[in-house]
């Protein structure tokens, strides 16, 4: 893979062009940004692109301030290492954003993945199509991540609704109990699909979960002729993603404005 070739594409398909992805979202480009808004209150809303320097970052910033703070909304400035200009996370930090964890922009080819990895022994993964299936992938994040996934199951609930294929999603069930849950996103009209969640509970941790969810999704998205996979990796992640060939192509930070952050799309 051309890593180089595959940083830009990411760029130019999915953080510059950007099409509305749920009910009542809007993506807008203005003010040097392209950013989404969402219309519910379980909605995600930021920046995902810019288009700045020296001269128009800080304007460009208090723009969105003042949109979002408009309209009630907590935001999230999606940061990458190669945004400019070089201090912009700086600048955004003296504007009152809040630094989030970093996460790593990970990308494969999909024909150089294994797609082989067998279900681990006592697992089965079930797909999500409905909202008994949602409230188990809702269970199984809260475990894996300690945190409230409830706004992420009714944007994933809006989106099985409305757009049911623009994604999959897939619970690991031990007997009864949900351990892990993952989603593939589909961004149509481009070479990427994106994979979210992953996280396993504590006691299923190193025994082939994670990696057998990595494969089912990536049979999913041969199947659809996608040309890449996207990972935004967590610590715990990258070393198994960099085993089976995915590539580091840059680092994100989410910057956060508001009360409290809704979760990012990469939860």
């Amino acid at each position: 893979m051309d890593s180089t070739e595959a940083l830009a594409a990411y760029d130019k398909q999915i953080r510059q062009n950007l099409d509305p992805d749920g009910p009542g979202v809007r993506v807008e480009r203005a003010d040097g940004v392209v950013r989404r808004v969402g219309s519910a209150a379980h909605d995600w809303n930021g920046v995902l692109w810019s288009d700045l320097d020296q001269d128009t970052a800080d304007a460009a910033i208090a723009a969105q301030v003042r949109l979002f703070g408009g309209l009630g909304r907590e935001f999230e400035w999606k940061l990458y290492s190669h945004d400019l200009p070089a201090d912009l996370p700086k600048r955004l930090l003296d504007a009152g954003f809040t630094a989030e964890p970093a996460e790593t922009l990970m990308v494969t080819e999909v024909d150089a993945l294994p797609l082989d990895a067998a279900v681990p022994e006592g697992i089965e993964l079930v797909p999500v199509t409905d909202e008994a299936g949602v409230r188990l992938m809702v269970a199984a994040h809260d475990r894996a991540f300690g945190s409230d996934g409830a706004a992420l199951g009714r944007q994933v609930l809006d989106q099985l609704t409305t757009a049911p294929d623009t994604l999959a999603v897939v619970v690991a069930m031990a007997g009864d109990e949900p351990v892990s849950s993952a989603r593939i996103e589909f961004r149509p009209g481009t070479d990427f699909a994106g994979l979210w969640g992953g996280g396993t509970v504590a006691e299923w941790r190193g025994r082939g979960v994670y990696r057998s969810l990595i494969a089912h999704r990536a049979r999913i998205a041969a199947a659809r002729g996608v040309r890449y996979l996207q990972v935004d990796a967590s610590s715990e992640s990258r070393p198994i993603l960099r085993r089976l060939g995915f590539t580091e192509l840059a680092t994100t930070t989410p910057y956060v404005y508001g009360p409290g952050a809704r979760f990012s799309p990469g939860a």
